[in-house]
């Protein structure tokens, strides 16, 4: 069997609500800026929770192709997201790809061989606009006002575009980001909610590693801010409904006085490369992936394992896989979800793992500047993760002063630190389902 090729990682591209592209994020986490604030994208005043993170303005024109502009009518937010992050990727990480050149925007031709650039893409459940699906169900109510299924089947539907459903499939972030960029290699789609973007890029790193493509473009995206996405964590309890008042501290990972944690919307993708590869363009390397471990909480569907037994393994298994040590990890990236259960179980996990190292380690976690966003939201903090071991510096994070008695985390707060960072580890899980992943980086050496 051929030996295991090494990945590096070469690009991130990022939209989050405190900025969109890595510079901009990466400042606003040094400037401890947040995100969260009263909801504008739709009128929250019949929510318990009126608060979240919603993405700066941006003109999707300004991201793909002109030839492509026409698709963008069969794009949902979640697609445009993908899109965006996609674009900011492949030029943080000097790949001319299709779009790049027909943009007119790259130095010579394209310098990636379509056949072996993959994509490994997140997704979450795309929600319906509701008020292109409203106008439609309208047309099928009965005298009385009511839905009948016979309108809808003989009237209704003929309301929607014949094209709709395709706004709403999971697979087409990846469908559209993969058409407009020319990734050919294998791709694949992720939903497995919060966990979606560390298994999309453990996933890719795997698919390089075995040499079935040399560049994969992978991480996720999605919005949860519409009525019919905040509806599902309000129900299940996971959202804060106490801090509408003051949304800059409403998202509080690990504290002890946390209540739940903030809908957002967002996502990251990253490029993985071959060292190889990355060399021979004499591209600029931020951090070689080392290992990635997957597991799953099989206790609940809906809550957490109080023992934190699936985390813990995931984590196990990517050091493991990185053969490394749990003294060598210098950075750790836990994934805050601010609810109290969920930390609570967390935390349990990270202890039995990792023990009297997280006194030791930094910590960090963008959950209280930018929230939840869903399948996005580990490409965000895996950003972040390597953003810090690059600079060797790790930034402060919100809303983190006053933890849990039982967490460990030495999370930055003030002005960011200085930290030689040679291995760090970041985590992903979601709130439903309880699929795990961490994934060990490292600075590439030799």
């Amino acid at each position: 069997m051929a030996p295991r090729r090494r990945v590096v990682i070469t690009g991130l591209g990022v939209a989050t609500p405190i900025g969109i592209g890595i510079e901009a994020f990466w400042e606003s986490l040094l400037q401890q800026r947040c995100g969260i604030r009263r909801v504008e994208a739709f009128d929250p005043a019949g929510f318990p929770c009126q608060i979240a993170g919603e993405l700066p303005p941006f003109q999707l024109g300004d991201f793909i192709p002109k030839s492509y502009r026409k698709s963008v009518k069969v794009m949902s937010r979640d697609i445009m997201v993908a899109v965006v992050c996609a674009y900011h990727a492949v030029r943080d990480a000097g790949l001319n790809t299709k779009c790049i050149v027909e943009r007119g925007e790259a130095a010579g031709p394209p310098n990636v061989d379509s056949t072996r650039f993959g994509a490994n893409i997140g997704a979450g459940l795309v929600c319906a606009d509701l008020n292109e699906l409203a106008g439609a169900l309208s047309t099928a109510a009965d005298e009385q006002g009511r839905f009948d299924l016979r309108r809808w089947g003989a009237e209704g539907m003929s309301n929607l575009t014949p094209l709709w459903l395709l706004k709403f499939l999971p697979n087409m972030l990846a469908c559209h980001v993969t058409i407009v960029h020319d990734a050919q290699a294998p791709s694949n789609t992720i939903t497995c909610s919060e966990a979606s973007s560390h298994l999309a890029i453990g996933e890719a790193y795997r698919t390089i590693a075995r040499g079935d493509a040399d560049v994969c473009i992978c991480g996720g995206a999605e919005s949860k801010i519409n009525p019919m996405a905040m509806a599902r964590p309000l129900l299940c309890g996971y959202l804060n409904t106490q801090d509408n008042d003051s949304p800059h501290r409403a998202c509080r990972p690990f504290a002890a006085d946390r209540r739940g944690t903030v809908a957002s919307e967002g996502g990251g993708l990253v490029i993985l490369e071959s060292l190889d590869h990355a060399r021979a363009r004499n591209a600029r390397i931020y951090a070689e992936v080392a290992g990635f471990g997957a597991a799953s909480n099989t206790v609940s569907w809906s809550a957490p394992d109080p023992k934190g037994r699936g985390l813990a393994l995931a984590l196990r298994k990517a050091v493991a896989d990185a053969a490394t040590g749990i003294e060598q990890i210098d950075l750790v990236a836990p994934f805050g979800a601010a609810t109290p259960a969920h930390d609570a179980a967390e935390i349990t996990a990270w202890n039995e793992v990792f023990a009297s190292r997280l006194d030791h380690a930094a910590a960090l976690t963008t959950r209280g500047a930018a929230g939840i966003n869903g399948a996005g939201s580990g490409a965000i903090d895996f950003a972040a993760t390597v953003m810090a071991l690059y600079r060797n510096t790790v930034p402060p994070s919100l809303n983190t002063s006053n933890p849990d008695r039982a967490s460990r985390f030495q999370f930055i707060q003030g002005d960011p630190k200085d930290v030689r960072v040679g291995q760090a580890m970041s985590v992903g899980y979601a709130l439903v389902g309880g699929q795990c992943a961490a994934l060990v980086i490292k600075k590439v050496e030799g």
